[in-house]
Order: C-alpha cells, then structure tokens, then sequence
C-alpha cells in the first residue's frame, strides 16, 4: 500500500518533487534556513512544474531573491510588537483584539508579514500564557472581537479550539470571534464536523476568513470543505494579497472574487504586500493596486469587490487606498467618474 503524500518541508523533497530544481538547491537551502517551508499536498497538487511561472508555487516555493533585503524591508513590518499587551494578544484597534494561539502554519507562504515569527517547532501559546490572553481580553470590556490567528488557528485540533471558544463565550463583552486560516484550501481534509462545531461559541458570531490568492486554490475539495462550515452556519469572509505575477492582473484578480462569490464567500481585504524581509520581488507599486480596483469595479459584480488596504508600516493599522472616484469642481459642486471614466457633475446641495 502505498503511504499517504505528506507535507513537503525539505529541499530534498521539493526537488524529488519537481518543485524545485537540483541546480539551484544550495541557494535554495539558505532560503529555507532563514525561513520556513512548508507545501501542503493539496498545494502541491496544484503547482504546474512546467509553467516557471506557476501563481501558486510562486507563493510556496522557496525563491533565491527572498535572501534579498530591501532597507526599508522590516522583521514586524506592521507593528505588532508595538501593540502586543501580554503574549499572545495584539491590541491595536479600540473593540478589537488579535489572540495569536500557534505560530505554526500548514503552509508557509513566501510573502509572509510574520515569517520572521512562525515556523515548524514554533510554540503554541503555554497554558499560563493562554491564561494571561484571555484574562486580559477579560479585563478590557471594549473588546468586542477577537480575531483568532497566528501561525492559523485552525493546525489545532478541534478539543482544543473548543477549549478556547468556551472560554471566550463567557466573555459577556465579547460578540465576535473571527477566524483567519489557509486551512480550507491549503489543508482541506481537516475542516470536519467536529471542527465547524467547536468554532461554534454560545452568545458568539464566529466568521471564518479564508486566505487564498489564486482562483485555483478554490479546489472541488476547498469548496466543499467551505460549505461545510457555512452550512454549519458559519459565514465567511476573505481576505487576499496582491503578488506580483500571481493575481496583479484584472481577470485573474477578478477571477478569484467570482470564486471566492460561487463558494458563499464575501471578498473582503485585497491587502498591499507588507514590507516583509526578502519580499520585493513579490510585491506590485499601490498605483497598479488601484488601477487594478478600478478595472475591477463595474465590471464584476459589487459582491466581488474587497476593500483595498494597506498596513501602514509600525504598527498605526490599516487604511483604505483605492481609488478615488470622487472630486470637487466648484463650490460644493463635486466631479464623478463612473467605471468606464466617464464624468459627471453631481449638483450642490440646495
């Protein structure tokens, strides 16, 4: 019988793998030294070893231009560290907290904000630490989301993902919990019963945001894993990021919403690539990001159009920066352009 396929970590086998190329591999090593590997069997599946320029293996595969450090490249490149109350926990915005329980990933992306942090042998949150989380959560009644994350919450097991929505369900000024995962797509198999039912808390909405960048991680067995937590009543959301030669053109772009729309998931952030070390070559300018919001709209549907954000680099949150439709012309007059660039005067208020 032969063994199940497994996650692939080594250059050894992603070069068994046709992933990676033999030639390659001693620069490829200090690569994968510096910062983790990881390809889920789901994401191997997918990757087209002929086409070099593979959108999915460019997000998983291990790159010689990651050991390329741009000056203003940062290793926290949006502040966490800064609004970090006790371990584990993220306080940035007024009603709204990040509880990081793991820093361990099914598959570890190239462009990762957090690369410098997570990793295989990365330390899920100790007792006393998970304790101290919550008891902070506790202490402040303006929270009311918790946005679970990491690493992805959901590499745990559901016993003890159902520990802690217990524990956040009897936070009384907790409504909302929100979790951010890959594991839909990237590890299918894992999303069950018994796990859309311990995300399940008394008294909580929980959504579920999904991480996918390319419409073809939207497998038969992504979708299905999708429904499973929607008709769970679970709903979702999603959140991408704009990758150079990966979704930084308006049918690819366009092509993942309308997925991500087919499978009952609300597009939500298109986030500009951070300012993570050794990911320049991933990342497009904010002006092709607009343009690219600006292709989008009116030509797909309003379903399909995220928000487009920026992390605003130390820490300050994140900000809108799409395009602007909008403009003054006159005294309490204002310009319109409509999505085909057209303009239009919109009259004073009386």
């Amino acid at each position: 019988m032969n063994a199940a396929p497994k996650t692939l970590r080594h250059l050894s086998e992603l070069t068994a793998a046709g992933l990676a190329p033999a030639s390659r591999r001693a620069a490829l090593e200090k690569v994968a030294a510096q910062y983790a590997v990881a390809i889920t069997p789901a994401m191997a599946e997918l990757i087209d070893t002929s086409d070099p320029h593979d959108p999915i293996a460019r997000q998983f595969v291990p790159d010689a231009a990651e050991l390329e450090t741009q000056p203003q490249e940062r290793a926290d490149p949006i502040g966490d560290h800064a609004h970090s109350a006790v371990d584990g926990v993220v306080h940035r915005y007024p009603d709204r907290a990040l509880l990081k329980l793991t820093a361990t990933c099914a598959v570890y992306c190239r462009f990762c904000f957090r690369r410098e942090m997570v990793g295989p042998g990365a330390e899920s949150l100790s007792p006393q630490q998970l304790d101290a989380a919550l008891g902070y959560i506790a202490a402040h009644q303006e929270i009311w989301e918790v946005i679970l994350t990491g690493g992805d919450p959901l590499v745990l097991s559901p016993r003890r993902l159902k520990q802690v929505m217990t524990r956040l369900a009897a936070i009384d000024h907790v409504k909302v919990v929100r979790v951010h995962t890959r594991i839909p797509a990237a590890e299918p198999s894992r999303v069950t019963p018994e796990l859309a039912k311990a995300l399940r808390a008394s008294g909580k909405a929980t959504y579920v945001v999904l991480h996918a960048n390319h419409a073809r991680e939207l497998t038969p067995a992504a979708r299905d894993a999708c429904a499973l937590l929607i008709d769970a009543g679970i709903p979702m959301l999603s959140q991408s990021v704009l990758l150079s030669g990966v979704n930084d053109d308006a049918a690819t772009l366009g092509a993942l919403m309308r997925a991500l729309v087919e499978c009952r998931i609300k597009p939500y952030y298109l986030h500009h690539a951070d300012l993570a070390p050794g990911t320049s070559h991933l990342r497009t300018s904010i002006e092709r990001g607009q343009e690219l919001m600006r292709e989008l709209r009116g030509r797909y549907s309003g379903l399909c159009q995220p928000g487009y954000v920026l992390d605003i680099p130390g820490g300050h949150g994140k900000t809108p920066i799409g395009p602007s439709y909008l403009r003054e012309d006159g005294p309490g007059r204002y310009c319109v352009e409509d999505f085909n660039g057209g303009l239009h005067s919109y009259p004073p208020r009386p």
